[in-house]
């Protein structure tokens, strides 16, 4: 997956995010503008930058590693040298290096390199070591996970910004940035399967939804209404029987709308068994 990218995102939505990982308090984070900055010669470029509003505060450079990579070091202390004849900051200084596993660091370090790390220049964080805390570090486990477990980790995601995140525009910001990761992070997955992963009140605020909505308006209103309800009803029931589907197909545009907001409210096949019965009776 495009880690630089969705990390990019992740620390973009979630500001207070870096001091978190760094065990500071997020109050920290107050004065930090977050940015990409290219450095010239070799076009460097690092994952992110946050940079502080006075002089009294450090530059932290962030740099993603999800691979192997053996000259890892020497690259950061070489992009970060650069920025620093380059922009000719007045800031102390700090590097992040945002390891997916303990495993990926470099094992043996120059002591040029181990002085970087012994005097705190270069802070390493392993990601899968890090507890539970905020959405943002709920996405960085998402990011981390199995595909088997996604399902669960999107759900309980989802739930938590409804319940902590009042603005509506970040919400679905947040939604939007948990579809990137699925995404970008199970590429074999279909938006039907992607579409499973969000609880059924949340579908239709993400972009598989309105796409599978735009193919509906296509195929035409009530045949595309008609497709993504059994789409939706197998992915929460399993497969329909025979009998539910035929029933579905007898309904209008409107019985068919009517449905869609119904099946918000239900728990079980019954739900939709019960349903049925009072709308398809003549």
């Amino acid at each position: 997956m495009h880690t630089d990218t969705i990390f990019y995102q992740i620390f973009l939505t979630f500001h207070t995010l870096l001091f978190e990982l760094l065990g500071q308090p997020t109050e920290n984070a107050q004065g930090y503008n977050f940015t990409s900055v290219e450095v010239k010669e070799k076009a460097f470029r690092f994952d992110g930058i946050f940079m502080p509003d006075t002089v009294e505060k450090p530059i932290y450079f962030v740099e993603v590693q999800f691979q192997p990579k053996p000259e890892f070091y020497w690259e950061l202390i070489t992009e970060i040298n650069i920025y620093l004849n380059q922009y000719k900051p007045q800031q102390d200084w700090q590097a992040v290096a945002l390891f997916a596993k303990r495993s990926l660091d470099v094992e043996v370090l120059t002591p040029y390199q181990q002085e970087f790390i012994n005097s705190g220049r270069i802070k390493r964080i392993y990601l899968d070591e890090i507890p539970p805390g905020s959405i943002g570090m709920g996405l960085i486990e998402l990011i981390l996970s199995k595909e088997t477990q996604a399902p669960e980790l999107v759900q309980n995601l989802m739930q938590r910004t409804k319940t902590e995140i009042a603005n509506s525009t970040e919400r679905q910001g947040i939604i939007e940035l948990l579809e990137s990761v699925l995404v970008s992070k199970f590429s074999k997955l279909s938006r039907q399967e992607i579409e499973a992963m969000f609880l059924v009140s949340d579908i239709k605020q993400t972009r598989v939804y309105q796409e599978a909505k735009q193919e509906g308006r296509q195929e035409g209103r009530e045949q595309g209404e008609r497709n993504l309800l059994l789409r939706l009803l197998s992915k929460r029931f399993g497969k329909l029987t025979n009998s539910y589907t035929k029933n579905i197909n007898t309904l209008t545009i409107v019985q068919l709308e009517d449905l869609g907001e119904a099946l918000l409210d239900f728990v079980d096949i019954t739900d939709l068994e019960q349903w049925l019965k009072v709308h398809t009776e003549s």
